[in-house]
């Protein structure tokens, strides 16, 4: 796994080498063959987005981060071919052979590290983007889950992110009109964040200090003797992965994601504080007691006032079932851009009225029933082809958005039925 600069400009030098000499290949054999391919055709191949995706996956770090921070639920939007590869990130897991392992540990724990530890386990047992997780066993008989990271993770960041941008402009699919200059910085400033095991640690005490006392949820405890920059010691939470409840009977399927969309309304109008990263493997499952153990505190960061008062503004008026409030305030937030909503104000009604009509019914709202979905992705379609009235919201919107969408994701894949409207009310009425 490459930790220098060199190394992994080099990565992305042979990638850039070997995408161009498929384009050249493609192209000519489609004009042998009486067509004239467009650019993005032939960089977007099949072939070219395993490439892609292989190669970040490799990468790991803010490369393969990235990609997975836009992926969670734009499936719905995105070209097949993107969607394709960002699939692949999320599900490439790629890990440090031992004797870079042992280097890591060395650099952060000495050369007799391993005196710590009744027995460390050299396989990991989860690897993410940035890092590999081991389970060790203390001298006093406490199994800890100890999160690795991978050599030049952090001093890559900027690079990394510049170079996946830069991949995506030449592919054609991230056109000049989009200004990506905010999103890449709040990117590059976010993954340091994530990078720093200390912070990291910060968060997830705070959490345990938020949570203490209620039985939905279990959180680690910190090891602080062992943890580092660039090492994180916790206890370690036995737990299912939360895929699993999809198989269990609907009433824990439905407590389930109750306890997680009331943390994710706390987190926003009560915490000031949300983990903004709702990856599936974030969250594990306690049979019998249906406790939530939460994972993974590095990217948590602090919610602005001005955004936890648009999402109420946004939220209190849909409870109000008031469409021309919902797209007034959508705009004035920024959900939606101003152009958008005077170019297609018919398409955006209609969908704000399919999402009115689906989650206004009488009792709990099944987020199995998608049969909404299919509309409203149409007009989202037709709305993001006009790339004239392209339009990025706030950084911290986009942030939040992400959590409240893979929340809702993870609703669909679990097919819960949840009081949505009530707990939403509750939340903002305090």
């Amino acid at each position: 796994m490459p930790s220098s600069r060199l190394g992994r400009l080099g990565v992305f030098g042979r990638l850039a080498g070997g995408v161009a000499g498929a384009v050249l290949a493609e192209g000519a054999r489609q004009l042998g063959s009486g067509k004239r391919p467009r650019l993005s055709e032939l960089m977007l191949t099949p072939a070219n987005a395993a490439r892609v995706a292989d190669r970040l996956s490799h990468l790991r770090g803010a490369a393969m981060k990235l990609g997975q921070m836009i992926s969670m639920d734009a499936g719905d939007v995105l070209p097949p071919e993107l969607s394709t590869i960002l699939a692949r990130l999320r599900n490439q897991a790629y890990r440090m052979p031992p004797k870079q392992l042992d280097q890591a540990l060395q650099q952060e724990w000495g050369a007799n590290w391993r005196r710590r530890f009744l027995h460390f386990e050299a396989s990991p047992i989860a690897a993410a983007s940035i890092g590999q997780v081991h389970r060790a066993t203390m001298p006093d008989g406490r199994t800890l889950a100890v999160k690795v990271q991978y050599p030049g993770v952090a001093k890559s960041i900027d690079a990394d992110v510049d170079n996946v941008a830069t991949l995506l402009r030449i592919s054609g699919l991230l056109t000049e009109e989009i200004e990506l200059g905010p999103l890449l910085a709040a990117a590059k400033r976010q993954l340091a964040e994530e990078a720093d095991y200390l912070r990291e640690g910060r968060e997830m005490r705070s959490y345990a200090e938020r949570l203490a006392g209620d039985p939905r949820y279990v959180v680690p405890e910190l090891v602080d003797e062992l943890t580092t920059p660039r090492v994180l010691a916790m206890s370690f939470i036995e737990g299912r992965p939360i895929e699993m409840l999809a198989d269990a009977p609907q009433r824990d399927r439905d407590a389930a994601m109750t306890a997680l969309i009331t943390l994710v309304l706390r987190e926003l109008f009560e915490f000031g504080t949300m983990q903004t990263d709702p990856n599936f493997a974030n969250y594990r499952w306690q049979p019998p007691s249906g406790a939530l153990v939460l994972l993974d505190f590095g990217a948590a960061r602090q919610v602005p006032a001005s955004t936890a008062a648009a999402y109420k503004r946004l939220i209190q008026a849909g409870l109000r079932r008031d469409r021309d409030q919902i797209r007034a305030v959508a705009v004035e937030t920024g959900f939606i851009g101003a152009a958008a909503a005077f170019e297609h104000r018919d398409a955006i009604n209609r969908m704000i009225a399919a999402v009115d009509d689906a989650s206004s019914g009488a009792g709990p709202f099944d987020f199995a029933d998608r049969a909404f979905v299919p509309m409203v992705r149409e007009e989202a379609r037709t709305i993001l082809a006009d790339r004239n009235t392209w339009h990025v919201p706030d950084v911290e919107t986009l942030f939040v958005q992400r959590k409240v969408s893979g929340t809702a994701l993870l609703a669909a894949r679990l097919r819960a039925k949840v009081d949505v409207r009530g707990l939403a009310a509750a939340a903002t009425t305090q």
